[in-house]
């Protein structure tokens, strides 16, 4: 796996570190986020939304990100539509 780097929430707190990464090799973006609280994990599960199923699959899940966080999601997202160097 190729994870690039791009970056960790910077009002976290030591110990807690929301982070943003990309991962070249699948053209994906990877977050390491809080885990969120039963009631709001319990809500998204709940969630009807035309075309899909209700609840959370197995192999994915909910995770909490800080707004503040956006520009990083931005950048790696903009990293993602580049193309790739050799």
């Amino acid at each position: 796996m190729a994870l690039r780097f791009v970056g960790i929430d910077p009002g976290s707190s030591d110990g807690e570190s929301p982070t943003v990464w990309v991962d070249d090799e699948n053209d994906e973006l990877v977050f390491q986020g809080w885990k969120p609280s039963p009631e709001l994990e319990a809500e998204c599960a709940a969630m009807e939304i035309p075309g899909h199923g209700t609840g959370i699959p197995e192999g994915e899940a909910v995770i909490r990100i800080p707004a503040r966080m956006v520009a990083m999601i931005r950048e790696a997202c903009d990293a993602l539509e580049r193309p790739h160097l050799a």
